[in-house]
């Protein structure tokens, strides 16, 4: 009989392992290893190989996914688990996951649980559903372990079985800190983190330790707490206005982040105070956004990409090896990144005037 060609076999829907199979004359099981990658395809000849793979492409045979996900117990799926995928930290964090990932052939889903843990605990059994091997979460504060590795982006929750990548958040304070402090900033106002943040807590109890070392006394009016959940500028926006509405004169702001640094600069020069003139502004994560602000955005940098990539390197290496021990945390060191919004204190008669007037 007369081998079907690969354009009848097409038309025919025919496109199976079988069929390939077939039409290179061989034994099911040969090609079978062949195309899986399976470890008995070392012993298959290299030009028998190369015939099997040339029959595959011409007839356009696409493996079953799941029938091979059974054979081989790997989906070479991980979860994602974030709290927003538009915001601009989280999606530079996942852009870094997704580049190790793609590099080393394995695919993610992606889940969104904006804080809400019924969701979370809801979306975790629906990944599992689905084969994930592994999980990566990004601001994400786990109320338990997870059945699976897990490497958790900003998670400071010491929890069996997951490895958290952290920043060194006193080192972050420092040099923000010491910044200030040598421009001759001594009347400094924080906005303090929104507590649902996994990074919130740890940020402040940094920034309180850091500012006693440094003798920095804080004033408790000229500290603001973020309850807004928004990943735009107007997360810092009302708190501006607030400040200025205490009639406490204050030299410079430390924000929780970029974008509420962003957002408060904006509500100052509405009010008519001058950035840094009147006010220095000191951000934090260095998102893309800071350096286009106008002005550019003095803030501790964190190398988001980077700790994507981390964090999918070590979840990696946690499925592919024996279970066993694995690291519980990753500390990355923070930098900071000096633009426009600071300068040193000048004669504060012009803030003065904005800030104590009645």
């Amino acid at each position: 009989m007369a081998k079907s060609s690969g354009s009848d076999l097409r038309k025919a829907g025919q496109v199976t392992l079988k069929a390939v199979a077939a039409h290179v004359g061989l034994a099911s099981g040969t090609v079978s290893v062949v195309l899986n990658n399976t470890p008995a395809a070392r012993a298959i000849p290299a030009k028998t190989k190369e015939r099997i793979l040339a029959a595959a492409r011409e007839l356009g045979y696409r493996p079953n996914f799941f029938a091979r996900s059974l054979r081989n117990q790997r989906t070479r799926t991980v979860g994602v688990i974030a709290e927003e995928i538009g915001d601009a930290y989280g999606s530079m964090v996942i852009s870094g996951v997704e580049a190790y990932l793609r590099q080393h052939e394995y695919f993610f889903l992606t889940v969104i649980h904006r804080h809400d843990m019924s969701l979370l605990n809801r979306y975790v059994d629906m990944l599992m559903e689905r084969g994930v091997e592994g999980f990566i979460t990004v601001d994400t504060s786990l109320p338990q372990p997870l059945a699976l590795p897990t490497v958790a982006v900003a998670g400071h929750r010491v929890l069996a079985g997951v490895t958290n990548v952290i920043l060194n958040h006193e080192h972050a304070a420092l040099i923000a800190l010491q910044h200030l402090s040598q421009l001759g900033h001594s009347r400094i106002a924080f906005l303090k983190g929104n507590p649902i943040s996994s990074d919130s807590a740890d940020r402040w109890r940094a920034i309180c330790k850091i500012a006693n070392e440094l003798g920095i006394a804080m004033d408790p009016d000229l500290i603001l707490q973020i309850e807004i959940d928004d990943p735009t500028p107007q997360l810092g926006y009302p708190y501006g206005k607030e400040l200025l509405k205490l009639k406490k004169p204050f030299t410079a702001l430390f924000a929780y982040n970029d974008i509420s640094a962003i957002g408060a600069i904006r509500a100052f020069q509405e009010a008519g105070v001058r950035v840094p003139e009147d006010i220095s502004v000191v951000g934090f994560d260095d998102i893309r956004e800071a350096a286009y602000s106008n002005p550019g955005l003095t803030t501790v940098h964190q190398p988001l990409r980077k700790m994507g990539e981390i964090a999918a390197q070590t979840l990696l290496q946690r499925i592919e090896t024996v279970p066993g021990d694995y690291p519980r945390e990753i500390s990355v060191e923070p930098v900071l990144v000096i633009r426009q919004s600071t300068c040193k204190v000048a004669q504060l008669v012009r803030s003065r005037e904005h800030l104590e007037r009645d």
